[in-house]
C-alpha cells in the first residue's frame, strides 16, 4: 500500500488564548445575550461588528448565529417576496439554495464553469430568462470570479448581489475584500471556516436602509440603539413597526472568541496559501488530475484544494477515492450520485425543482475536493501530495489495462 497519512482533515488550530480570556470573562458574568450590559459596558458583539467593519471596509455590519442566517437575513432585507426567482451557483452548499428556499423564494441556478466559478455567459442568460432581480453569488470553495465583468453584467440587468464570502473571508479581488462588491456581504465564522466560533456569521453593507432592516430583523427588539455599526436611528424609526423579528442574533460569548481573530486573517491567508501551493507542487504532472488555475487578480484563501478528474468514470473515481481513504488522505467527492456528508449537489435539492445543466454535470462529475487546516505542516502537504499522485498513478494503469485488469483480477 506504501506510506500512510496519519494526520486529521478535521483538526482546527485552538483558539487563541486572548479569546479563550474574552470568552471566560463573559461566562464569569454571566451576560451572554448581547443586549444584556450593565452600565457604561459595551457588548462584545457590538465591539466585534464594528472591528469587523473595519476590517473589511464597510460602514455598517450585523453579527448573527450562523452564515445562512445571515444570506436569509440578507434576501429578507432585500424584500425578496415568496416564489421570486433568485439567482445562485449551481456548484454551492446547501446552506446557499436553502437560505433562498426559507423565505419561500425559488432558487434558478447557474452553470459552474471549469475554473470552478459562476459560468457568466449563463449567468445573463438565466436573469433575462426568469427575470430575477437577485443574485446570492456562492464564491464556492474560495474561487472568486472575475467581479468586474460580473458587476458589469448584474449593474447592467439591474440585478442586486448578494456575496456569500464563507469561504473567502479574507481574500480580496484586484485589492477589494471579498463581500465588498454586491450591496450585501455575507460571511461565515463555522469551525471549518476562516474565523472559528463553532457557528456564526456576518452581514456587511454600506446600505442604511438595508443594515437598518436586517438589525431589526435579526432580533433587536427596540435595543437597537446598543449597536455601533449601525445607520443612524431615524432609519430605524422609519421601519421598526414594518419589519418582522427574526430572530438570528449572535451572543457575547461567541463574539468574545472571534474578536483577537479578526487580526490574524491576513496572517492565516498567507500560511493557507504556503500549504495551497505545496499542494500544487506536489499534484503537478499526477496522471489524470487537471488542478484549477488561480487568477492573477485573486488574493485567495486556500483553507481547501480542489482538482478535476476530467473524463474518469464513476466506479474508477468512486475507487480512487476509497485508494486514498485506506492511505489516510480524506477527499470530497461532489459528482457522486447520492450526497455524502456536504457534498450534495444542485440535483439533490429537489424542493428547488431543478433543470437539468450538462456543463455543471461534467465538471462536478470529477471533482475532489480536500480541506487544508492550518494545523497541517508543509510536510504533511508533501506527503498528501506524494499519496494521491501515487494512486492516481494506479488508477491511470488500470485503466490502460482496462478489460485485462479485469480478467486478471477474475
Amino acid at each position: 500500500m506504501g506510506e500512510r497519512f496519519s494526520g486529521s482533515f478535521t483538526q482546527q488550530e485552538p483558539i487563541p488564548e486572548a479569546g479563550i480570556e474574552a470568552a471566560m470573562a463573559v461566562l464569569r458574568h454571566g451576560r451572554l445575550h448581547r443586549y444584556n450590559t450593565v452600565a457604561g459596558e459595551i457588548a462584545e458583539t457590538a465591539l466585534l461588528e464594528e472591528e469587523f467593519a473595519a476590517y473589511v471596509g464597510a460602514k455598517y455590519c450585523l453579527a448573527l448565529a450562523s452564515g445562512g442566517a445571515a444570506m436569509a437575513c440578507a434576501l429578507r432585507a432585500l424584500q425578496v417576496k415568496p416564489g421570486e426567482p433568485v439567482l445562485s451557483n449551481a456548484f454551492t452548499l446547501a446552506p446557499v439554495p436553502g437560505a433562498i428556499a426559507s423565505i419561500g423564494a425559488k432558487p434558478v441556478f447557474v452553470d459552474v464553469a471549469e475554473d470552478l466559478t459562476i459560468d457568466l455567459a449563463h449567468l445573463e442568460a438565466q436573469a433575462k430568462a426568469t427575470g430575477s432581480t437577485v443574485l446570492l453569488l456562492s464564491h464556492m470553495r474560495g474561487h472568486v470570479c472575475d467581479m468586474d465583468a460580473l458587476m458589469a453584467i448584474c449593474d447592467r440587468l439591474g440585478v442586486r448581489v448578494v456575496e456569500d464570502c464563507a469561504h473567502t473571508m479574507g481574500a480580496k479581488w484586484k485589492g477589494v475584500p471579498s463581500g465588498r462588491h454586491g450591496v450585501i456581504g455575507c460571511y461565515s465564522t463555522q469551525t471549518y471556516k476562516h474565523l472559528n466560533s463553532g457557528e456564526g456569521g456576518f452581514l456587511v453593507t454600506d446600505d442604511a436602509e438595508l443594515a437598518a432592516r436586517a438589525v431589526l430583523l435579526s432580533g433587536s427588539y427596540m435595543l437597537y440603539a446598543r449597536h455601533r455599526a449601525a445607520p443612524a436611528l431615524e432609519v430605524f424609526e422609519a421601519l421598526k413597526l414594518e419589519v418582522p423579528n427574526v430572530s438570528s442574533r449572535m451572543d457575547n460569548l461567541r463574539a468574545a472568541i472571534l474578536r483577537p481573530q479578526i487580526g490574524m486573517l491576513d496572517d492565516r491567508r498567507a500560511r493557507w496559501r504556503a500549504l495551497y501551493q505545496g499542494m500544487e507542487r506536489g499534484l503537478a504532472g499526477a496522471p489524470g488530475l487537471k488542478l484549477i488555475p488561480r487568477p492573477q487578480h485573486e488574493d485567495y484563501m486556500g483553507s481547501s484544494f480542489q482538482f478535476l478528474l476530467p473524463g474518469w468514470e464513476p466506479a474508477r473515481v468512486a475507487a480512487f477515492v476509497a485508494a486514498a481513504a485506506a492511505r489516510g488522505v480524506e477527499l470530497k467527492w461532489f459528482g457522486a450520485a447520492e450526497p455524502a456528508g456536504f457534498t450534495s449537489r444542485y440535483a439533490h435539492w429537489q424542493y428547488a425543482r431543478p433543470e437539468a445543466l450538462p456543463q455543471t454535470d461534467r465538471v462536478l462529475a470529477g471533482l475532489i475536493d480536500m480541506r487544508l487546516p492550518l494545523t497541517f505542516l508543509p510536510e504533511d502537504v508533501n506527503q498528501i501530495a506524494r499519496i494521491l499522485s501515487e494512486e492516481s498513478a494506479l488508477a491511470a494503469k488500470a485503466a490502460a489495462l482496462g478489460p485485462v485488469a479485469a480478467v486478471s483480477a477474475d
